[in-house]
């Protein structure tokens, strides 16, 4: 079986970023960029708009789908339209960090996107104690571009999730996966990360 991981961002390094990450999990999996996305989806506005070109893309075939931006854009409608399974890397992280209840929080760079990040967390983690989005401070595509200063500044947000009291933290946003991946063993909360949580989702539907 192939899954395509569906990336709405049009940054090619960070599709390969994930796709590095993904294929630890599936067999399988081919990528594919937005080639009208930004390099990071930042605003609401830029959520909706990637998720309309998400909804209309012609997509290669595949027997599942991951749509690799963590507000999930598009991926409602992907499901509406295809007979495949199709999972998002945020509601997946969120059923992860709900799971028998717990109490959970996103570490993320993007304040402007804190609304939709919220509500989508509150819907699929209701399992758990959603306690917030904690943001990292400046521009988040600069720092995406400084791995060093980027991984320091969501272990700033991360220790402020744990001090509100979160047992679980996603780091949130599909051109994230590297850092994720890097501060695994840096944050004493377990951290869930959204690439290999939608994979493992998906392997399930697949099943």
């Amino acid at each position: 079986m192939t899954v395509l991981l569906i990336n709405p961002n049009g940054s090619a390094a960070a599709t390969a970023a994930m796709l590095a990450i993904a294929r630890r999990h599936l067999a399988r999996v081919a990528g594919w960029t937005n080639p009208a996305g930004p390099p990071m989806i930042t605003d609401a506005e830029g959520l909706a708009r990637a998720g309309r070109q998400i909804a209309e893309a012609d997509l290669p075939d595949a027997d599942g789908l991951i749509v690799a931006a963590f507000g999930d854009p598009g991926a409602a409608a992907l499901a509406a339209r295809h007979r495949a399974p199709v999972v998002g890397i945020g509601a997946a992280a969120a059923r992860a960090a709900s799971r028998g209840g717990a109490a959970f929080a996103v570490a993320t760079t993007t304040p402007d996107l804190r609304g939709p990040i919220n509500r989508l967390m509150a819907e699929a983690g209701a399992e758990g104690e959603f306690l917030g989005t904690f943001v990292t401070p400046g521009d988040p595509v600069a720092l995406l571009g400084d791995p060093p200063a980027l991984d320091a500044a969501l272990l700033r947000a991360c220790t402020a999730a744990e001090a509100a009291g979160a047992r679980r933290i996603i780091i949130g946003g599909g051109p994230l996966a590297s850092a994720a991946d890097r501060l695994s063993d840096q944050v004493s909360a377990d951290l869930v990360q959204p690439v290999p949580e939608a994979c493992r989702a998906l392997a399930a539907l697949l099943r």
